[in-house]
């Protein structure tokens, strides 16, 4: 291995505000390794809203803040803490992991949320796949239940004699696009809704068998008249706040509503007593609450690769960015201007 610099490049928040307060940096220490804990070369850096929030200060971090929550690369040191309880986890063996502080050459990542590669699966799909896709398949099985394809499970907790019926909202997105191919693939009849006719056009590709254009048309009203009147047993909605009481109308009696994200600001406070009117189940999950084990990571972890793999789970990758262009990806994300996986180039 090449020896570790002393310092590196990196994008450094000094301070919250837009896309200006993402400040690239060529003299920032490299990270000096704790008991646990690897270091790896970044190559790919996954993009994601949730890096939009620290920068503007929704979601609290100390500052200075090295952000970014994904990335992929090649394995650069490991702390002697690690070889034996991490054996895959050898110095030049290919990586990714889903941690913080990945806006940079160099990051410190704990051993446990690291993942060897496994064979065909190349730093640019780990990194373009591990945040969302986990986000989706953990989403898809643990919030709205459903089960596995497959396996001799349970309907799942939606309790649906046929396929349930499921609402995406921003089908066209990386998260969004995830969730609609892995919807389909457990049997689901999905309803996508989109911000433009190319997107429209992108959310059938993924899979989804209706989609609503949201700048043109009536959401709720087109829900209501696909399903017949009855709403969608479960909503995926990393919107928010423009999204949220059109929610509450499109959701059928008994019906799971799933927000995961403020991508048009944070959901307001909410009256339980709202929920009453058709027993809905309202949720607010996280990611990191469902691969808080080594177990739970590792399996979905392999069973998302498995997926990628065997091409039932597509990949689209929107563009890759130089890594100190990163303001240029903040502005496209939040412009609605990308569909599907916006990657760095380190």
């Amino acid at each position: 291995m090449a020896s570790i610099p002393k310092t590196m490049s990196g994008i450094l928040i000094e301070e919250n505000g837009g896309v200006e307060a993402l400040k690239w940096k060529t003299d920032i220490a490299v990270p000096e390794l704790k008991d646990g804990e690897i270091l790896v070369r970044n190559e790919y850096v996954g993009v994601n809203y949730i890096d939009t929030y620290f920068r503007t200060g929704l979601y609290k971090a100390p500052l200075p803040l090295i952000t970014g929550k994904e990335a992929a690369g090649i394995i650069a040191a490991v702390h002697p803490s690690v070889t034996a309880t991490f054996p895959a986890l050898k110095e030049g063996a290919p990586v990714g992991y889903v941690a913080d502080h990945a806006y940079a050459e160099y990051t410190a990542v704990p051993a446990e949320k690291a993942q060897a590669l496994p064979e065909g699966v190349s730093t640019e799909t780990a990194a373009a796949s591990l945040l969302q896709g986990l986000t989706a398949l953990t989403f898809v099985r643990e919030a709205a239940g459903l089960a596995r394809p497959g396996h001799p499970e349970s309907q799942g907790k939606l309790g649906v004699s046929e396929g349930p019926w499921a609402l995406v909202h921003a089908a066209a997105g990386g998260v969004g696009s995830l969730l609609v191919q892995l919807l389909v693939a457990h049997g689901a009849r999905v309803i996508g809704t989109a911000g433009s006719a190319e997107k429209v056009e992108i959310a059938k590709a993924n899979g989804a068998q209706w989609v609503v254009d949201s700048r043109n048309e009536d959401v709720v009203k087109r829900v209501k008249e696909i399903t017949g009147g009855n709403g969608v047993d479960v909503i995926f909605d990393g919107v928010g706040k423009a999204t949220f009481e059109g929610d509450l109308e499109s959701i059928a009696r008994k019906g799971t509503l799933v927000v995961f994200g403020n991508a048009s600001g944070p959901v307001p406070p909410v009256d339980v007593l709202r929920l009453g009117a058709k027993n809905i189940k309202l949720m607010r999950p996280v990611l990191f609450g469902y691969i808080a084990t080594q177990e739970e990571r590792n399996s979905y972890t392999a069973e998302l690769f498995e997926l990628i793999q065997a091409g039932k789970v597509n990949l689209k990758i929107h563009d890759v960015y130089p890594l100190k262009d990163v303001a240029r990806a903040h502005s496209d994300l939040e412009g609605r201007k990308t569909t599907g996986k916006v990657l760095l180039k380190v």
